[in-house]
């Protein structure tokens, strides 16, 4: 006879026992599964690519502007690429791989039935885009982005723009752009996170997560990120876009490359070639970049697609003799699709007939492109991204809106406060809005915008009236445009401060100012703006300085001598309204400089972690002759990297170090104590920084090795804790290997890099 209690007692063990199997079995089938797939999508990319023509082959690598639903600039050289009709024809006869910067669901599954329906083969297209910082809901440019010193808002917002973008029938985003820049000149310092290589390498990890997400990039809500520009663009000569770029291979491997590989190691399965030519041969015909160290080194498995013609252009740089030349040199040096020039449909057929490429690189090539279309499902799922439904759900969300007004307040940089001017009164105080850019909206979204939804822009003026009690004690006027007088502006402007208790200055750079083709060799604010601020300035008014700009810029006369001054970038949709959350308090300001605001243009290229030289100067002292500093001023910055400031007082303790030696392969804890004594609660950034006094190479007068974002209550104090050990000390050697010598370090945990006095300990073998 069984008993009950043990026939139960055996139900359950077994119960139990199903259940670990059932684990064990998920928790190895996951990965079984995705090497499985993988094997499959190779075994079904290798049988196309034996079935394809040569002429099939040179489409897959062919990328054009989307002529149906985004008609490029400068259509060029391929002749009738900009023509609907004839781009139908190219993709039914398989001479197109991919489309880009065209975007929404309907036309996208219109386009794509074309390859589906009408072609030979039935390869899906791959539809690409420019998502630098949203679709339809604009969040702030990257640069702003930086300035919350949050990856994880990063990751956030990456996330939104790719919900919105895979939703619209896009399946690759061509960010996030991931060079340090340093020179202020160059334009495109607004698309990227600014001079620091650790807080860029965090950023490019935080943003490919975002637009990959976390479930595999054949999610419906996923978009293959592409950083770029490979590399070095940054660098470029003078700060004049497009320009050379030259440097040992410790510059290049110790502050350019890391975002790159960053990306890479994040997920990256593409990759973007430059514009430039480094040490004198052009990137995008860079065989030692694009496949020694991409390839060979780093293990890359994506797939590397050209800049907009920059393969063509390895002719301009003298690199190649024509178009047929240049295919063959940037094919064979690793650029694996060729973006608009249509040099690769032209001419790889015949090169490979001659035997001047060989058969094998361009099957690599279309092997590579294939397996990245597979790894977005698109074989299985050539329609994703075309669901009306599902575009209607997400593109511009609320919650995206309300994303975008968190990450612009948490963006904005205060840059001074004198006499507590700001936060400013939400009533009972009669304020003049004076600058070209208090009513305007134009300017809100910043550069790199295609898409955004234009009837949804918060002018600042907009963001303070919304703000006030009573709207009516807000007096608006213009002034002067951007970079011309404005006819009788400077007098309106004049009175509407004389009536006002307290004058807001919207002034700065337009979004035409920043960006691509933007190079500046003064990079001040325009001067019928300047013109402006004197005279109001001249009324004696407490007076808020609020800047929109895509680069650090010098300020100067009124400008600089105004009580307060904010930093409000670009910040995209909801500007007005993440504006006017600081400026009135209801969030005190929280952003960190990711860029140094110097104290002359001539001053550029210009970072924190520069070198002290043989000869370093004194910043305290306003002359000093044969030492490392300019005759105008000293080698320091305005606002260093870093800076920002609160509504707060914070104050920081001395640095304490649990031990005064690190050992080889130990760690020490090092801590500070922060402290707000003010009225309000605040959040405060703690950076570390370090200096190695004697090494190898020359080394940064400092350099960021973390940082810590603390929340901290009117009057609390909070200590704050990093664990340092010998990987955080390593530079890029003169072999371009990570290295460090035993030796003794300076250390600070600071509010900004131009701050205080260091602590010391020593690295001992």
């Amino acid at each position: 006879m069984i008993d009950p209690a043990s026939a139960m007692s055996r139900r359950s063990a077994l119960s139990r026992l199903a259940a670990l199997s059932a684990l064990g079995a998920g928790l190895f089938s996951a990965p079984r599964r995705a090497a499985a797939r993988q094997a499959d999508d190779r075994a079904r990319v290798q049988d196309l690519i034996g079935r394809m023509t040569i002429q099939e082959k040179a489409g897959q690598l062919n990328l054009l502007g989307d002529p149906f639903r985004f008609r490029p600039k400068n259509v060029n050289p391929l002749d009738g690429q900009g023509d609907p009709a004839r781009v139908s024809q190219m993709i039914r006869q398989g001479q197109v791989g991919a489309l880009f910067n065209g975007v929404g669901a309907a036309s996208g599954r219109t386009i794509q039935r074309i390859a589906m329906e009408e072609s030979r083969l039935k390869i899906p297209l791959l539809f690409s885009a420019d998502i630098l910082h949203g679709l339809v809901t604009v969040f702030p440019v990257p640069l702003a982005e930086a300035a919350a010193f949050d990856p994880e808002l990063a990751r956030r917002t990456a996330r939104a723009a790719a919900v919105e973008g895979a939703a619209s029938a896009i399946h690759q985003n061509y960010a996030p752009m991931v060079d340090v820049a340093r020179d202020q000149r160059w334009g495109r310092v607004v698309e990227g996170g600014g001079e620091d290589v650790y807080l860029n390498e965090l950023l490019a990890t935080a943003r490919v997560r975002g637009f990959q997400g976390d479930k595999g990039l054949a999610d419906r809500d996923a978009l293959m990120a592409t950083p770029k520009h490979f590399a070095a663009y940054s660098a470029a000569d003078g700060g004049m876009e497009y320009n050379s770029t030259d440097m040992s291979e410790a510059m290049l491997r110790g502050v350019f490359l890391p975002p790159f590989k960053a990306a890479i190691d994040a997920g990256a399965l593409s990759l973007m070639s430059g514009f430039n030519d480094l040490n004198g041969v052009p990137t995008s015909g860079n065989h030692a970049l694009l496949t020694e160290l991409l390839r060979d080194e780093w293990d890359f498995q994506g797939f590397v697609v050209s800049d907009y013609t920059s393969e063509q252009e390895l002719v301009a740089h003298g690199f190649a003799e024509n178009g047929r030349d240049a295919a063959r040199i940037a094919l064979l040096a690793g650029v694996d699709m060729s973006m608009m020039s249509g040099l690769y449909l032209q001419h790889i057929p015949d090169l490979v007939a001659t035997g001047e490429v060989p058969l094998e690189r361009v099957d690599q090539a279309v092997r590579r492109v294939l397996m990245a279309k597979a790894s977005l499902g698109l074989f299985d799922n050539p329609y994703r991204g075309t669901d009306l439904g599902r575009e209607r759900a997400v593109v511009g969300a609320q919650a995206h809106y309300d994303l975008a007004r968190e990450a612009g307040r948490k963006s904005i940089v205060l840059l001074k406060n004198q006499n507590g001017v700001l936060p400013l009164k939400r009533e009972g105080q009669r304020i003049a809005l004076i600058g070209p850019f208090g009513a305007d909206v134009d300017n809100v979204f910043g550069p790199w915008t295609i898409w955004g939804d234009e009837s949804r822009r918060v002018s600042l003026e907009a963001g303070m009236r919304a703000a006030l009690h009573d709207p009516s004690l807000l007096t608006v006027a213009q002034g002067s445009w951007i970079e011309v007088p404005l006819a009788g502006g400077i007098a309106a402007a004049v009175q509407a401060a004389q009536q006002s208790d307290v004058v807001v200055l919207a002034i700065g750079e337009g979004a035409a100012m920043s960006g691509e083709a933007q190079s500046r060799t003064e990079i001040d604010i325009p001067e019928p703006q300047r013109d402006l601020v004197e005279a109001v300035a001249a009324l004696g008014k407490p007076m808020v300085v609020i800047l929109r700009n895509g680069r650090a810029l010098e300020l100067s006369g009124a400008v600089a001598t105004a009580p307060a001054i904010l930093v409000s970038w670009f910040l995209g949709s909801e500007m007005g309204h993440s504006v006017a959350d600081v400026l009135f308090g209801a969030h005190s300001p929280s952003g960190r400089l990711p860029i140094s605001f110097p104290h002359r243009s001539g001053q550029q290229p210009f970072s924190y972690d520069h070198k002290n030289t043989g000869r370093p100067a004194n910043p305290a002292l306003a002359s000093e002759e044969y030492k490392a500093r300019y005759r105008e001023t000293t080698n320091t910055a305005l606002y260093p990297f870093g800076h920002g400031l609160t509504y707060g007082e914070v104050g920081y303790g001395a640095p304490q170090l649990s031990s005064s030696t690190l050992a080889w392969d130990g760690q020490i804890a090092v801590s500070v104590e922060v402290t707000n004594a003010g009225p309000v609660p605040v959040v405060e950034t703690v950076q570390l920084y370090i200096h190695d006094r004697v090494a190898s190479l020359t080394q940064p007068r400092q350099r960021l090795r973390a940082f810590e974002k603390v929340d901290l209550a009117p009057g609390q104090t909070r200590t704050v804790t990093f664990t340092l050990d010998r990987s955080r000390l390593e530079f890029v050697g003169a072999d371009g290997r990570p290295t460090v010598q035993p030796g003794t370090f300076d250390l600070w945990l600071a509010p900004s890099a131009q701050w205080g006095d260091p602590v010391s300990f020593v690295l001992a073998r």
